[in-house]
């Protein structure tokens, strides 16, 4: 079929009843399903049920500093759990301090301690007229809902292929002190997919910032999150290239296990320099003893080393993988060509971003809701909620079954091309 757009009024029309007819079907099978969360699949939480038979009653729990794990002690985490995450993050393990299980808990707790005490002895941002953020557009909802939360400011700021319009984000911070931050997935972002290219982040690491506070937020979500054994991005590391700058104190590096081990109970880390760790510590050391000791000698028993880490994500990506593959292959049979729709095929990572036609991702979201499948809600990847070309949406394939998926496609390619043909109608009236 020839381009949408080409189609008369006429032919728009028939379309459209032709349409309806197979959206009717759809309905009928009585699809039941959530894909609003990029979620581990069951199969792929089966994978680290051995975790689970690593400690037992009768286990030596004393980790490698002489400290019994299951008292208190050792504020930073565990010796061997930072070996394995600062492998994880490429980082010096000195250079890491692991929290709970939840790198968002991690950004929160780093966002409101900048609130209320500021950065490294600057004034703290509730005393500030003004506090605002810099958000790469699509972007991730969690990121967004933390900034509305305390009140700060968001800036979008559009991504590129080669990550954030470095230009605009160059310009932006050296021209105003009460940006203090800008959110960035740098690797198979959040939707999109996309990694940072080496010249990207070392224009990160050269900022030079109007507000000595200002850091970049580096939440490396996605670090060993291929879907390719053959395709595979690489990223500069952020710190490295800060230091090397002269900027060590620019960034925040965030990482956790929650969609390596088990979301929710996973172990979460952040790198950064002397400086903002010491800022980082003095918290804690008002905030807790120490976090689950036991959890993280759980998780450095079970994979061992970097290597098995890295192993266990190969596992991942074969159960991930073939799902990306049949949502990309269903979008490009149905909807290629047509000119209704665009997407990335990403390398890695847990989402595939989907552009439609402008004005139209509100009701794509609306009518696959209709027919059983909720997803993301449309204006959820940009600060606000609110697109301003209402075109974005992300598709998170990794919960479903096989099954399950290829239904969800179809009702999905149906909402795209009825809502299209609707408004191209509108368009011709």
């Amino acid at each position: 079929m020839k381009p949408y757009a080409e189609l008369s009024k006429e032919e728009l029309q028939e379309l459209k009843t032709a349409l309806e007819a197979q959206f009717e079907e759809e309905k009928a099978k009585g699809l039941a399903l959530d894909m609003s969360r990029g979620k581990p699949s069951a199969d792929q939480l089966d994978l680290s049920m051995g975790m689970m038979d690593v400690l037992g009653s009768d286990s030596q729990l004393v980790c490698s500093e002489g400290v019994d794990c299951r008292n208190y002690g050792v504020l930073d985490g565990i010796a061997e759990a930072k070996q394995l995450l600062s492998d994880m993050m490429e980082v010096p393990k000195e250079n890491i301090v692991i929290f709970g299980n939840s790198s968002l808990n991690i950004m929160f707790d780093t966002v409101a301690r900048s609130m209320t005490h500021g950065v490294m002895g600057s004034t703290p941002w509730a005393r500030l007229d003004a506090v605002k953020f810099l958000c790469p557009v699509p972007g991730y909802d969690r990121h967004f809902t933390i900034t509305e939360y305390f009140g700060i400011e968001m800036i979008p700021v559009p991504m590129t292929t080669e990550g954030p319009d470095m230009d605009m984000v160059e310009d932006l911070v050296q021209a105003d002190p009460a940006i203090k931050g800008i959110w960035c997935v740098p690797k198979y972002s959040n939707p999109q997919g996309i990694t940072y290219s080496d010249e990207t982040v070392r224009r990160f690491a050269r900022l030079k910032p109007a507000a000595e506070d200002f850091r970049i937020y580096w939440d490396n979500a996605y670090g060993i999150h291929h879907l390719y054994e053959d395709k595979q991005d690489t990223l500069l590391e952020i710190l490295e290239e800060c230091k090397q700058a002269g900027n060590p104190d620019l960034v925040y590096k965030f990482s956790s296990t929650s969609k390596i081990s088990f979301p929710g109970s996973g172990i979460a880390a952040v790198a950064s320099s002397d400086g903002n760790l010491a800022d980082i510590r003095r918290q804690m050391q008002c905030q807790t003893i120490g976090h689950d000791k036991l959890n993280q000698l759980r998780h450095a028993r079970f994979f061992k080393d970097i290597h098995g880490m890295t192993a266990h994500m190969k596992k991942h990506a074969d159960i991930l993988r073939p799902k990306f593959d049949a949502v990309l292959e269903t979008l490009e049979k149905e909807l290629g060509g047509l000119g209704i729709g665009s997407w990335i095929a990403p390398r890695g990572g847990y989402f595939i971003s989907f552009d439609s036609l402008d004005g139209c991702a509100k009701a794509i979201v609306s009518k696959a809701k209709e027919a059983g499948l909720i997803m993301t809600g449309a204006g959820a990847t940009f600060p606000y909620g609110k697109d301003p070309c209402d075109k974005n949406i992300r598709i998170a394939p990794s919960y479903p079954t096989a099954g399950e998926l290829k239904a969800a496609a179809q009702v999905f390619v149906l909402s795209v091309k009825l809502a299209s043909v609707e408004k191209l109608l509108a368009e011709k009236a």
